[in-house]
């Protein structure tokens, strides 16, 4: 990865998913934290990115860098795990037992991803399937379930699903453009990832030869 790159670019775009999936426009709160269930599931996701090889951290931590570029490959990590955190928290709702369900959701996909290994081609896709999963059931199913302007049908669904869950899958109206920003979000964490360093050709072929010749795997 380009020093560019490394010191610049992904950070800014982490920190912009940080930055955008923290908005809330129109409500007292502007900027909202992630919640502590998304910090467990952030780092199951930056697990995933560990062990798929989409991410490297030796790349970017390591004892024969200087300071500065350790520095940066700090930074780098930090800003993944925060924007990681930002955007499962944008996916799940606020409260209720729809936000149980989702977690539970994100909980297991994440952990099944984690635990069958796929490469970094199939791990991106993954991801890519569960955000889109949980963006259309929250800003779309859920949102028009909780919305003001529905219909009989619309009426009708509630009543059903407040008699399964105990009044508790309306939510609070969302505000105007939410779903835009996480839509973002979403999009720019994914270029972010795309542009971590990964594991290489040379990384793979030096962890394996190690055991018996003692090189080191530094690229």
């Amino acid at each position: 990865m380009s020093a560019t790159r490394e010191a610049l670019v992904v950070p800014l775009i982490f920190l912009t998913v940080t930055l955008v999936g923290g908005l809330h426009p129109g409500t007292p709160t502007l900027m909202t934290a992630p919640s502590e269930f998304a910090l467990v599931l952030a780092c199951l996701l930056v697990g995933v990115l560990v062990r798929s090889g989409g991410l490297a951290p030796e790349r970017l931590l390591r004892s024969t860098r200087p300071p500065l570029e350790n520095a940066n490959g700090a930074v780098v990590l930090v800003t993944l795990f925060a924007a990681s955190a930002q955007v499962l928290t944008v996916l799940t709702p606020d409260s209720g037992v729809p936000l149980l369900l989702f977690d539970a959701f994100l909980l297991v996909l994440l952990a099944n991803t984690l635990i069958t290994a796929p490469d970094r081609d199939r791990a991106l896709r993954s991801l890519l399937v569960i955000f889109g999963s949980a963006f259309i059931l929250k800003f779309a199913v859920l949102a028009s379930l909780s919305s003001l302007d529905g219909g009989r049908m619309r009426k009708v669904l509630v009543a059903l699903f407040d008699a399964a869950t105990l009044g508790t899958v309306s939510q609070e109206q969302l505000p105007a453009g939410s779903g835009y920003l996480a839509f973002l979000a979403i999009a720019l964490f994914m270029i972010g990832t795309a542009a971590l360093p990964g594991v290489t050709r040379q990384t793979k072929e030096a962890t394996e030869l190690q055991p018996f010749t003692g090189r080191s795997t530094d690229v």
